[in-house]
């Protein structure tokens, strides 16, 4: 039995030395082993060039490394992180595709659970240009489907600091749509079999916003709401406290949050860089000033690199520790934050009120974008009689959108997206080629199929015999 296993066994995990970790539950708004011990994160942030930590998720087509799919790596790592006195290990991006059973296997046997970022840095909700569609939704699925089998993951989030300021706040209603539909994956998992699995959000610390998006995260019907909130914060700096820090402010607020809270990142490094962390804030965080409110928390970061947060520096094959390693080993070796039984708790907070739409808050409470369908989408492009030409790119779908739009408002319907009217066309979640042929052959037909309506220059083509699906247009057109 290693010292993290028998930490855990004589405090919140009761674990033994043989048997695989017990799943992880919620219960209002604290988390407990199935057993029924209460279980508090002590986290760390596991991965290397994702794009992700302070200012949230790049775009683009920047590759990520898998961080659960290499054993020789993870037999390097998870000795580390087993004597840093780490119960759970946040990764942003992993391959759905890949074979991660070793590496989950050597985490399982070091007490370490695992809660992972559904989305990669090219393929997740983008902020400047929001949408939930299909492929996201198949990205989305495939990490549940490779993580599902073992009981040491705790669960996922749908988004990353997607909205992070006033100017975005529509990419919520996004990210809110994915959390309702892969809640729902994994609860038609659980009616076959398969275990509870969390979704939830980890949001940056925006005092303009962060009300609102732990609110309207929270808030409504439950089946579309979070599981959990993740809340990356970096307010605790050098020589801090409990009150300079905020962190008062936190307690407060969540003190009244119907679901488990925790840190999905931390530890400040602007005074001294990552060397320079004392790790106060993780005393604090376990003390019984916040166990009553908070689950823990994940530090961020394992890996040294250029942004400066690192606990463990990597040069080729080789992981040296740190000093700050050194400080928060200490840290976590002496924090015990009290807890309770499962069966002695009741819940007694309810979900918050959902947040009206306002100057700073662009977001209607009442409706969520549709749940990707692709079968919809494929049956509707089938049966257009007007369609884009094969040769046409999707560079050029942008005029094609903006003159018809433009001149036929009608036509466009179909893929109207309006957070803040909370309305949302039937094909706003296909393809934008798919979408552009719904507005074409929309446009055709609103024209009265006129010779002209159904060309842009070559760009689209009337299609001499499409394919209608009768479950299509019994479902969809009616």
């Amino acid at each position: 039995m290693g010292f993290l296993r028998a930490a855990l066994a004589s405090a919140m995990l009761l674990a033994t030395a043989d048997a695989a970790l017990e799943p992880i539950v919620m219960k209002g708004s604290k988390f407990f082993t199935k057993s029924g011990d209460q279980f508090f994160m002590k986290g760390i942030a596991y991965q290397q060039e994702a794009g992700t930590g302070p200012g949230g998720a790049s775009t683009g087509n920047k590759k990520y490394i898998d961080p659960l799919s290499d054993e020789k790596i993870c037999k390097r790592d998870v000795p580390i992180l087993e004597k840093l006195g780490i119960n759970t290990i946040r990764t942003y991006a992993i391959d759905p595709e890949a074979d991660h059973k070793a590496c989950m296997k050597l985490l399982d046997d070091a007490g370490i659970y695992v809660i992972a970022d559904l989305g990669e840095p090219a393929l997740s909700i983008n902020r400047d240009d929001p949408t939930w569609n299909v492929d996201l939704f198949n990205r989305y699925k495939g990490v549940i489907d490779n993580l599902a089998e073992y009981d040491n993951v705790i669960g996922f989030f749908s988004g990353n600091e997607v909205t992070n300021n006033a100017t975005n706040t529509d990419a919520s209603a996004y990210v809110k749509a994915a959390t309702r539909d892969t809640k729902k994956y994994i609860a038609d998992k659980m009616s076959k079999g398969g275990r509870w699995m969390g979704v939830g959000y980890a949001a940056n610390d925006d005092a303009e916003i962060r009300i609102h998006m732990a609110q309207y995260f929270n808030c409504g019907d439950q089946e579309e709401a979070i599981d959990y909130w993740g809340y990356n914060i970096y307010s605790w700096c050098g020589k801090s406290s409990f009150e300079e820090s905020g962190y008062d402010v936190q307690v407060k607020f969540f003190s009244n949050y119907s679901v488990p809270v925790f840190f999905a990142e931390y530890g400040c490094n602007t005074v001294g860089g990552a060397e320079g962390r004392l790790w106060d804030d993780t005393t604090a965080l376990y003390s019984d000033k916040m166990t009553g409110v908070f689950s823990g928390g994940i530090v961020y970061m394992f890996h040294q690199e250029k942004n400066d947060y690192g606990v463990v520096k990597v040069t080729g094959d080789t992981a040296t520790t740190m000093k700050n390693y050194d400080v928060l080993q200490k840290k976590l070796g002496a924090v015990a934050p009290s807890s309770t039984k499962m069966s002695a708790y009741t819940p007694t907070n309810s979900p918050a009120a959902c947040p009206q739409v306002q100057e700073n808050w662009k977001v209607s409470p009442n409706t969520l974008p549709p749940t990707p369908d692709s079968a919809l989408c494929e049956c509707m492009f089938k049966s257009l009689s007007c369609a884009p030409a094969t040769s046409l790119k999707e560079k050029d779908f942008g005029s094609i959108f903006g003159y018809i739009c433009e001149n036929d408002k009608k036509a466009c319907a179909g893929i109207k997206h309006d957070t803040e009217a909370g309305v949302y066309g039937p094909y706003s979640m296909c393809s934008p080629k798919q979408q552009l042929g719904h507005v074409l052959d929309a446009y055709y037909n609103n024209q009265n199929k006129g010779s002209s309506a159904c060309d842009f220059d070559g760009a689209a083509a009337v299609q001499s015999s499409p394919k209608v699906d009768s479950s299509y247009v019994e479902t969809y057109m009616k």
